[in-house]
């Protein structure tokens, strides 16, 4: 049989021989004290990339996301989201269990209209959870990996600043939003007070992502990383693998762009499957099958031929390219699902 064909997500990723004799050669200090240049170099790059005044690397998306909104509230405040967005349907509760904030989720596929951050705003009473951030995710995992356009933020930006919240932008995936609109992570990321981006997806990093944003709020998300176990040490080692894939890995993501596309027309008359193919922007198909097509059973029927990919809720399966699969590999992968689909 054929080498397996993997796309369950993005994170599957290994790290390629010049991104591993980077780690081997990389410069490395305590990260504790400070005293890492590899990390320092790493974060500031980025802060440079995003346009903000500093950057803060952290071991996950997750953490990126839960200690910039916890630096912006206070318990018993609110997030306002999009539908599905990852901080809350995919980090375990952390906002509430940790930051002790909840959130207000607005409808749709995970953008939303200023008009709607409006109707969601909730003031400052003795009766009620007071909004506090806005949080936007791009691109949105749960929408298909679709893609905010700099009006639509600006739309957003400009409600949130009229009623006085944060912003958060979850960027764990900025690098795709970037090259599918042409604009560069700083232009997508401007006026957001916090911004996430993840090292570990798309640009095949083995760990990391960095949060970043003006001086004080980083310096409350560092204490909140230390708090909830973040602190590493000699971890230049890992922030090589950051700073090999900013330089190596970004423009190459138009080739993933590209691949899911072909999956999403290979698959998009297969009976039993509807696919958006207006929200094929980035790397990630969703699928959504229709009786008597079982999702779990396509899954299955995929592993047992090679091909590996999931479902992400009840009758939906998910796609995701990355560099460790290339146009044969996600040729192969749709001529396989077609074919169990069609049994």
């Amino acid at each position: 049989m054929s080498a397996a064909v993997d796309l369950r997500s993005d994170t599957v990723t290994r790290p390629t021989a010049a991104m591993r004799q980077a780690m081997a050669d990389a410069e490395v200090g305590d990260d504790v004290y400070g005293e890492d240049p590899t990390v320092r170099r790493l974060e500031e790059t980025v802060a440079e990339l995003l346009g903000t005044a500093a950057a803060l690397f952290v071991p996950s998306g997750t953490m990126a996301n839960q200690i910039a909104l916890a630096a912006q509230v206070r318990p018993g405040d609110e997030v306002i989201v999009g539908q599905d967005a990852h901080c809350w349907r995919f980090e375990c509760g952390a906002l509430a269990a940790l930051a002790g904030a909840q959130t207000a989720m607005i409808p749709g596929d995970g953008r939303f209209t200023g008009a709607e951050v409006r109707a969601a705003y909730k003031p400052s009473t003795y009766y009620l959870a007071p909004s506090r951030v806005v949080a936007v995710e791009n691109t949105h995992n749960m929408g298909g990996g679709t893609v905010w356009r700099r009006p639509q933020l600006d739309d957003v930006v400009a409600a949130a600043r009229a009623l006085g919240l944060a912003t958060h932008l979850d960027g764990a995936r900025l690098w795709n939003a970037a090259v599918a609109s042409g604009a560069s992570v700083g232009t997508l990321a401007a006026g957001f007070d916090t911004i996430s981006v993840c090292l570990s997806k798309g640009l095949g990093a083995p760990i990391g992502s960095v949060v970043a944003g003006p001086a004080d709020v980083i310096t409350r998300a560092h204490r909140l990383r230390k708090m909830y176990g973040g602190g590493m040490r000699q971890v230049g080692i890992l922030a090589a693998a950051g700073l090999y894939a900013l330089a190596h890995h970004r423009d190459r993501l138009g080739d993933d762009h590209a691949n899911a596309r072909l999956m999403a027309e290979r698959l998009v008359d297969v009976p039993g499957f509807t696919i958006d193919l207006a929200k094929v922007e980035t790397n990630i198909v969703v699928i959504e099958v229709a009786p008597p097509l079982d999702a779990a059973a396509l899954v299955a029927g995929c592993a047992a031929a090679g091909v590996k990919i999931s479902t992400i809720a009840a009758g939906r399966l998910r796609l995701v390219t990355h560099l460790d699969v290339d146009r044969a590999g996600c040729e192969r992968a749709a001529a396989v699902l077609a074919e169990l689909a069609r049994r």
